[in-house]
């Protein structure tokens, strides 16, 4: 996303592009996930718009958005209320593209990669910190160290929206990005600054450490109730009791297992969120 005066002009160019992709196409429904250009193509079609949104501190998205569309998909956890608009559901936004009926891992990006099933894979993930909603915000700042640490234990790789530099570069995931969903369920333990992917690695059953001073109330659910993603976000501590609780879970030779376990209960709990949606969008229609 570009930065500070720039969004309004790319959200502008944005808005009209999809406007005339849309007269094109002329559907019944507009749907995205906290889009902007959805709302307002929608609006000026007299078209039903259906927005879903997860994330509480896109508040500026939200103001934009909502006055424009018929309804506002929330996870059932999602902090704030938007009346007669919203509509909740029990899941999560990543359920819709990683539940069972959807997502099956393949083992081959293991082979790709010269690993095993029965190897440590530690996952890192670092933000680019562009997007509109992360001005002010941080994560990780000494990623040398952590990387250090964490090869100890075993194999690290990185994804990162962001140069790395000479000596964290070699980390770097090489494989294509369609398969990086199969290698977190594969791995270990994730640990970063993404709240989309600690919440992916917990519907796939791999424990995620998420270190960022913003909250979402999908990755606290996913810790208070899972006991899959573990949150730090005081600006201070949190690097360092992040890094801490990475360690301990590593020494857990258990780790991955009890992970699955621990999916079994959050699938048996939620909702195959692409049908949900499915079922929504016929029930607008028909």
């Amino acid at each position: 996303m570009p930065e500070n005066g720039s969004v309004f002009k790319e959200w502008i160019v944005r808005d009209y592009k999809f406007l005339n992709v849309a007269k094109k196409f002329n559907p019944d429904i507009l749907a995205g996930i906290m889009n902007p250009c959805v709302a307002h193509a929608s609006w000026l079609l007299r078209k039903k718009a259906f927005i879903f949104n997860d994330t509480e501190h896109q508040k500026f998205a939200r103001r934009i958005t909502n006055p424009f569309v018929d309804k506002v998909y929330t996870p059932s956890c999602y902090y704030e209320d938007f009346g007669k608009k919203q509509v909740r559901y029990n899941g999560y936004h990543e359920l819709a593209y990683l539940h069972p009926n959807h997502f099956s891992p393949n083992p081959a990006v293991l082979e790709e990669m010269g690993l095993n099933e029965t190897d440590t894979i530690i996952i890192l993930r670092f933000v680019s910190w562009k997007a509109h909603h992360d001005v002010g915000q941080a994560g990780i700042k000494n990623k040398a160290k952590l990387v250090r640490e964490l090869e100890k234990h075993g194999h690290v790789l990185i994804t990162s929206e962001q140069p790395l530099g000479p000596e964290l570069d070699k980390y770097r995931i090489k494989v294509s990005p369609e398969k990086l969903h199969d290698l977190l369920y594969y791995s270990t333990l994730y640990i970063g600054e993404g709240a989309t992917t600690a919440s992916e690695c917990a519907v796939l059953g791999t424990h995620a450490v998420y270190v960022n001073t913003l909250r979402t109330g999908y990755t606290n659910e996913e810790e208070s109730k899972y006991d899959l993603v573990f949150n730090f976000s005081d600006g201070q501590n949190m690097e360092e009791e992040a890094f801490k609780k990475a360690l301990d879970l590593l020494k857990n030779p258990n780790l991955k297992s009890e992970g699955k376990i621990k999916r079994n209960k959050l699938l048996t709990d939620k909702i195959d969120v692409t049908e949900f949606m499915v079922k929504a969008m016929e029930a607008a229609i028909f």
